[in-house]
């Protein structure tokens, strides 16, 4: 399966505010191929998201979901992190989250796609079971799974996916690997090697694509098409937070880091304060997610970039507040 567009150009879905309607619409409208993140929301919001987007654009779209994790966690180190986290509570004026599980809602949001006629459905954070992959099917949508592996890719072909996503250590945001003890330190190119020798299945490449130049490099390694994030951040039609934009293209931090401060899951982002100051946060996803979700939000109000989560590749200091169709031109430079 290639992608549904003129170009082999996909938007990364970036739940919690960048992926929007207008977003996947303008990407479509430039050639690539536009999706919208489901994380985060209400299967009634999906649903809005979905309407709004089809009014904006009648080109196939697709929509990623979030596998649920494992309900165990180690509660007495969530606690831990909590005491220590205390005092950024006081000094915002908010009292901290409750760290508990949750599905995302995810059975209600499948069952919204398995007639809503999205072209495609991703997944990360784990591999769906074979059954979900199949009602997806008999409802017309392809099924597309983020690995790191090669290993998590027989996982996905086995389980029945049409095409893998391939994620680098280099991408930005939250890291997809289905069993996320360990944060993945694996460079794309290498990844989409060990994938290659192991799967045959076609492969989005995903980490780092900021460039003609990079986009070249991830298609001659293998991959048919790129999925690019980072780079759209600071364009007009994406949702991202002022504080995020100004750092980006301010260049207020030296570097980006992978860190599970702020979710409890691997993820790399701009090296803030918060990120610096808690380089042993304990796993447990969405636990510490919603642990620290009051502080994050109360200091995205208050323009403070040091507290949120400030998602981004390694490739961010190439980002521009141009409009979405200009970064799809500059990567398509590679077609």
């Amino acid at each position: 399966m290639t992608v549904p567009s003129r170009l082999p150009i996909v938007q990364a879905p970036m739940a919690g505010g960048p992926s929007t309607p207008e977003l996947a619409a303008a990407v479509n409208a430039a050639g690539g191929f536009g999706y919208l993140a489901a994380g985060y929301l209400s299967p009634a919001g999906l649903a809005d998201a979905l309407s709004r987007t089809r009014a904006l654009t009648d080109a196939p779209i697709g929509v990623n979901l979030f596998v649920p994790g494992p309900r165990e966690a180690d509660d007495d180190a969530i606690a831990a992190y909590a005491r220590q986290l205390a005092p950024e509570a006081a000094r915002l004026g908010v009292a901290l989250g409750e760290p508990r599980w949750d599905d995302d809602s995810y059975p209600g949001k499948l069952q919204l796609l398995t007639s809503a006629g999205v072209h495609s459905v991703s997944f990360t954070f784990g591999c769906p079971d074979p059954d979900v992959v199949l009602r997806l099917h008999r409802g017309g949508s392809t099924v597309a799974v983020t690995v790191t592996n090669a290993e998590e890719a027989e996982t996905a072909a086995v389980a029945g996916a049409d095409s893998l996503i391939v994620q680098g250590t280099e991408a930005g945001g939250h890291q997809g690997s289905f069993d996320g003890a360990a944060p993945n330190d694996t460079p794309l190119l290498r990844a989409l090697a060990a994938v290659r020798d192991r799967v045959e299945l076609p492969i989005t490449a995903a980490g780092g694509i900021m460039t003609a130049a990079d986009a070249a490099a991830a298609l001659a390694a293998g991959a048919v098409a790129v999925q690019v994030g980072t780079a759209l951040l600071c364009t007009p039609e994406a949702a991202t937070s002022e504080p995020h934009r100004r750092a980006l293209l301010e260049h207020r931090y030296a570097d980006t880091v992978i860190t599970r401060a702020f979710s409890g899951r691997w993820a790399r982002g701009l090296a803030n304060r918060f990120a610096r100051e808690h380089p042993d946060a304990p796993g447990g996803y969405p636990q510490v997610h919603h642990l620290t979700r009051p502080l994050r939000a109360a200091a995205t109000s208050a323009g403070d970039p040091e507290v949120p989560n400030l998602w981004a590749g390694t490739g961010w200091r190439a980002v521009r507040a141009e409009p979405a169709a200009d970064v799809v031109a500059r990567v398509a430079g590679a077609f």
